[in-house]
């Protein structure tokens, strides 16, 4: 699969300072239709200043799953943050319905 890096202007996340998001390109396989790089990177803009529990930790990796709205749309964003690292992994994301 392949990942496009991004540079942020800076935001926080779990009292870490971001400024590099790496998207995967999973999510063009079923969600190109209406999920684009930007409009990911307008959703991890929406984590700034969060303070997340990540659904499991492998390997020096936390796992994270965030349910975000925008524009009457809800989207799931499934992300990671890597121990030390300065930046967040974008694994999928999709527009979603359910509640929760």
């Amino acid at each position: 699969m392949k990942r496009r890096e991004y540079d942020i202007k800076p935001i926080t996340i779990n009292k870490i300072v971001i400024k590099k998001v790496l998207i995967d390109s999973h999510y063009e396989e079923r969600h190109s239709d209406h999920i684009d790089d930007a409009l990911i990177l307008r959703l991890v803009e929406m984590l700034n200043g969060r303070i997340e529990v990540p659904e499991t930790v492998d390997e020096g990796f936390s796992y994270f799953v965030t349910l975000l709205g925008l524009e009457g749309k809800q989207y799931r964003l499934i992300w990671l943050l890597e121990s030390e690292a300065i930046y967040i992994g974008v694994v999928n994301a999709y527009r979603d319905d359910r509640s929760e």
